[in-house]
């Protein structure tokens, strides 16, 4: 499958799965530092973190590369931009 020219592979699932855990270990390891830092995030600011790194952590298994060309970032700040999207237009019903 291509998207604006980028070839785009299908991850296995160990892949997923790993890439996952990547996104949420490291989400943890910056929420913990930016609370003993004395910047606490609130809950919407560590939520878009969340989704921000995860998407960073599986585009990588999905094959778009930051460092391959402007459609590669464009295509990832693309797909940031509609998943915070989503998440700002979820918002009043999460609570």
């Amino acid at each position: 499958m291509q998207v604006v020219g980028i070839l785009l592979r299908k991850p296995a699932f160990n892949e997923v799965t790993a890439s996952t855990i990547m996104g949420a270990g490291l989400w943890v390891a910056l929420v913990g530092l930016m609370k003993a830092g004395g910047h606490p995030l609130e809950r919407p600011e560590a939520a878009a973190l969340l989704l921000v790194m995860l998407w960073g952590c599986l585009s990588v298994r999905l094959g778009i590369d930051l460092a391959a060309g402007w459609r590669h970032r464009f295509v990832h700040l693309a797909v940031c931009g509609v998943l915070l999207g989503l998440m700002q237009l979820a918002s009043p019903f999460l609570g």
